[in-house]
């Protein structure tokens, strides 16, 4: 690989030590080994455009440190002379932790050091301010119970991705300017480490949809993605050339400015908006679907109109507007060639997909395409899964493996 040898020739004219080129060349094969494998030691020597030397002393120390393990190669039929040696990565050495903290609930996904899922669970959550160490109570019972269903130890986890719903700047620090953001400011980096020792990175909710999209959903393959999480509220997660944006204070996807683009729209989300809406036609002598205003929820809006409500149908429609008119704000400001529709209410949201797409080309000149996420209600603890993954990858010579 370049960065070998670009090591390498720095090392020979003086400009790095040799310890800075055996790390760059266990960085490499390690991160041959995540990849895929396992290989024989001409496989990786063509992988990683290293000597055979270098390759087999780099496989021994990594297999000293747990992070690859020597396996015997598989056998066609009788062969003659010393089998090939085989290393392959231990995906099962560590395991990390995806937290999705919301205002209500938590989940928590416990991944290998591959992404396998291997547990979930969830919980309630306290609302409000006032009430940050019953929230950090719960977000680490949660943890904990997936741990134990996967059969993994606390001391087993590598890394920590959460996601929460507010702008979260590059140290990790939830922004201020917000009582509903003010809610996630409650400490759990600080917390999570000194109740289990673990290395937590805190992002905002949509920043990790847009990765998990990018990793396992509807962006596959590409560098220019916005994904918008559409439940009660509206966030944005952008990615500009395969980055995530993230502005100043973390906040570059928080879309309030909306309303300072129309007074027709702002950053109020799909359920939102269709509780409310919904209640004012249930409220018309026509009424929806036969509810009272009180028992109307957005689900119920988007059954009736499955079912030819014609409250609902209009709700919807309404709905479609305020979606193309924030899709084509996008399109027209970011240039993304895909937006992602997600969160809790994305299945439903499908339904409204035909009228967005139709209005797209009305309202901006650089219509992006756009799809409904297919993840789930776990979008962000996936990509917190994504998120924690990088930080092993990026850190991983660095790290203790468990015992």
């Amino acid at each position: 690989m370049e960065v070998v040898k670009t090591a390498r020739r720095a090392a020979v004219n003086g400009q790095v030590g040799p310890h800075v080129v055996r790390f760059v060349t266990a960085r490499t094969v390690l991160t041959v080994l995540r990849g895929g494998g396992p290989y024989t030691v001409t496989e990786l020597v063509e992988l990683a455009g290293l000597t055979r030397a270098t390759v087999i002393a780099v496989c021994e120390d990594l297999v000293r440190r747990g992070w690859a393990e020597e396996q015997d190669p598989e056998r066609a039929g009788p062969q003659r002379g010393r089998p090939p040696r085989t290393f392959g990565f231990r995906a099962d050495a560590g395991v990390v932790v995806g937290l999705d903290i919301g205002a209500h609930k938590t989940t928590a996904l416990v991944a290998d050091l591959r992404g396998e899922i291997l547990a979930t669970a969830s919980g309630g959550l306290p609302r409000g301010t006032e009430t940050g160490e019953a929230r950090l109570d719960v977000v680490s019972a949660v943890a904990l119970a997936a741990l134990q269903d996967a059969g993994r130890r606390p001391r087993d986890v590598l890394s920590v991705g959460a996601g929460v719903a507010a702008p979260v700047d590059r140290n990790g620090h939830v922004a201020e300017g917000s009582g509903f953001w003010e809610m996630f400011d409650v400490g759990l980096a600080a917390a999570l480490f000194d109740r289990h020792g673990w290395h937590v990175l805190l992002e905002n909710d949509a920043n990790l949809a847009a990765l998990a999209e990018q990793w396992r959903g509807a962006a596959q393959g590409l560098d220019d993605v916005a994904v918008l999480l559409a439940g009660e509220r509206l966030g944005g997660g952008i990615i500009e050339s395969g980055r995530l944006l993230r502005g100043r204070n973390g906040a570059a996807g928080e879309l309030a400015f909306l309303r300072l683009v129309d007074g027709a729209v702002g950053p109020h989300g799909i359920a939102q908006l269709a509780r409310e809406w919904g209640a004012d036609a249930a409220a018309q002598p026509k009424g929806l679907a036969g509810l009272n205003p009180a028992e109307v929820t957005a689900e119920a809006v988007f059954a009736a109109a499955d079912d030819g409500d014609p409250a609902a149908a209009a709700v919807l429609r309404r709905l479609e507007d305020r979606m193309a008119r924030v899709v084509a704000v996008l399109s027209t400001l970011l240039n993304p060639e895909l937006v992602v529709l997600g969160g809790a209410i994305a299945p439903a949201a499908a339904r409204l997909l035909p009228g967005i797409r139709a209005a797209l080309p009305e309202l901006t000149e650089t219509p992006a395409e756009i799809e409904v996420s297919g993840l789930g209600g776990e979008a962000v603890a996936l990509g917190a899964v994504r998120r924690a993954l990088d930080d092993v990858a990026e850190r991983s010579l660095e790290i203790a493996l468990p015992g």
